[in-house]
């Protein structure tokens, strides 16, 4: 766990700012967005989740295991035979 840092709030327009240290951004990896909620008495600041992140992971891990065949069975019409050219 870091130390405490104190900082002010300040007023600017109608909105109330505080500055993060960049040192504890980089502790927990925060470098552009942030999720911010509340919990109880507490604002809780966390990097934002991407999209799709682990997505890469997660296929190859189905690929070792194979895990990426399709569910279904792959049917197709008699025009997808006959007329479709490749």
């Amino acid at each position: 766990m870091s130390e405490s840092i104190q900082t002010r709030i300040v007023k600017i327009c109608n909105f109330q700012k505080i500055r993060i240290p960049k040192s504890l951004l980089d502790q927990i990896g925060i470098c552009e967005e942030v999720e911010i909620k509340v919990e109880g008495d507490r604002i809780v600041i966390r990097a934002a989740l991407k999209p799709r992140s682990g997505w890469d992971e997660a296929f190859a891990k189905m690929t070792e295991q194979h895990d990426d065949v399709l569910l279904d069975n792959f049917t197709t019409t008699e025009w997808e035979e006959l007329e479709w050219e490749w």
